[in-house]
């Protein structure tokens, strides 16, 4: 097997993209299941020759760049990103065959621009210099903007404005913070560093910290997104094609709760405690009041956009509850606080695959009944599930996963968090557990409005059941969410070590 390389992951895809531009659209989709596939297969051995026994950075890349600031073209991964960018490789894959009979406009284009951005992507969880992650991070705006933009609904325009202006707007504190983090790390130009992993390191005040904090935290709470700056997500997800859908949801909400992980809670572990009530308020609005919103929506895409919000509410919910656990007086000796701790952070990451699964799935449903009738709304339709019992049968799979059915992955990551929650308060524990039910409650709502009952009109009674392509997708995600749902095991084990060393970090408050 060949040695896992993180520059291959990262430009095969942007090369391949520019490739298609180029060859037109005649071979393009061709092209692009072709470098879709073989980035996939040359992120594998990532996992296969990742060593689950360290926290130490693994297939590091470190060359200079600009000499004059000591930048760094840095790649690196741990248990945190290296699951992550398997995760971006893998759904790009579904995302092109998705697409190969439905985009009949301009597809050398659409397809060129998901593989630049997977590249990008990748980039992201593999940057370790703080100059090449924000290039990486804002880059991902480009396509996913053309992507809306072009191939979008009628108020496309609208929705890509807000997209970017929420998502760039957030991100400019993030560049002010990452160059006061550049200036602390040494007197002269010479001395100081971009390096992530030496911000780490920095003997930073709490004042300093509280200021970086919220500096990240606008920024990671747009991309999560988080209440109350969740808004341009419904608008961007109902004009967006499905495959944009996809990814947004499965892959680029999963670039907040990373930047949680790489940034806030290591470099700003004081603010970060002294500031955990916030995070754990807003993730609790999430998981509550978006899933109450979720229920009354009418528009399909827009239920599974809320629901998504209201399911990462679970990741800031699991990274941040491990301070209020380290200060848990009940809870007897530092191991046990570690390991409950620790059961929060891994279920916060397991529910980011999870839902990066499911939620692709999901919006891969309503894109199949979509292309059929070209409505999302739930009134017109009604006894699909006699017409497609194919499609019905994978739709209520995704369903019952998305409401935390045990054996699925939707469980797992949630369960995990609920019963770290527990040993922090009670209350948390409780208001967390209501998304069972209301997440039970608006997912079967639709299932049943949309697949069972009478043939609700003649449009429902012409529908044809998926083919050859949509089944390969949809039983290639099947497979994803039953196997994380009953062997976790794959994904908890590389994050032990990533993990425990964070909680080391963060265990003692230095102020």
């Amino acid at each position: 097997m060949f040695e896992a390389n993180l520059s291959l992951t990262i430009w095969i895809p942007v090369i391949g993209g520019l490739l298609i531009l180029i060859a037109g659209d005649k071979w393009s989709r061709q092209l692009a299941l072709l470098f879709s596939v073989a980035t996939f297969v040359i992120s594998i051995p990532l996992w296969t020759q990742f060593d689950s026994g360290t926290a130490a950075m693994q297939f590091v890349e470190k060359r200079p760049w600009v000499d004059t600031f000591n930048i760094y073209y840095h790649l690196g991964v741990d248990g945190f990103s290296m699951p992550l960018i398997v995760l971006t490789t893998f759904m790009t894959v579904i995302v092109v065959i998705s697409a190969w009979e439905v985009i009949k406009k301009r597809p050398a284009q659409y397809m060129a621009a998901f593989l630049i951005m997977e590249g990008i992507m990748v980039g992201v969880f593999s940057a370790l210099d703080a100059v090449l992650f924000y290039i990486f991070w804002e880059a991902m705006l480009i396509p996913m903007f053309l992507i809306i933009g072009i191939w979008g609904g009628p108020n496309r325009v609208y929705a890509t404005i807000k997209f970017f202006l929420y998502t760039f707007l957030g991100s400019v504190l993030m560049l002010v913070a990452l160059i006061y983090l550049y200036l602390k790390t040494g007197d002269t130009a010479a001395a100081r560093s971009f390096s992530i992993l030496d911000f780490h390191k920095l003997p930073l005040t709490l004042t300093e910290q509280i200021y970086i904090f919220l500096a990240f935290l606008l920024a990671f709470a747009v991309k999560v997104p988080m209440w109350p700056v969740h808004t341009w997500l419904p608008d961007a997800h109902v004009e967006a094609p499905t495959g944009g859908s996809v990814i947004l949801a499965a892959i680029m909400l999963k670039i907040g709760g990373y930047g949680f992980l790489r940034f806030s809670l290591p470099i700003t572990p004081d603010a970060s405690r002294e500031l955990d009530w916030l995070i754990i308020l807003l993730s609790l609005v999430a998981v509550v009041y978006i899933g109450l919103v979720a229920l009354v929506q009418k528009d399909m895409k827009k239920l599974i956009a809320y629901s998504s919000i209201a399911h990462m509410g679970f990741v800031t919910l699991g990274l941040f509850i491990a301070f209020a656990i380290f200060s848990n007086p009940e809870i007897a000796g530092q191991s046990a606080r570690f390991k409950t701790a620790a059961l929060g952070i891994e279920g916060a990451m397991v529910q980011m695959i999870s839902h990066g699964f499911i939620s692709g799935a999901m919006f891969l449903c309503v894109g199949v009944l979509y292309d059929r009738l070209h409505t999302r709304e739930i009134s017109a339709y009604g006894g699909v599930a006699n017409v497609m019992p194919k499609f019905a049968m994978f739709m209520v799979l995704f369903a019952m996963a998305n409401a935390g059915l045990p054996g699925t992955s939707g469980f797992v990551g949630e369960f995990m968090v609920i019963i770290s929650s527990f040993s922090a308060n009670i209350w948390y524990a409780f208001l967390a557990a209501t998304t069972l039910v209301i997440g039970a409650a608006y997912t079967l709502w639709m299932v049943r409005r949309v697949l069972y009952g009478e043939v609700a009109n003649d449009n429902v009674a012409t529908l044809k059941d998926i083919g050859t392509r949509e089944y390969f997708m949809l039983a290639l995600l099947a497979i994803a969410v039953l196997l994380v749902g009953v062997w976790p095991a794959p994904i908890t084990e590389v994050l032990h070590s990533s993990v425990n060393n964070l909680l080391q970090h963060i265990a003692v408050p230095k102020y």
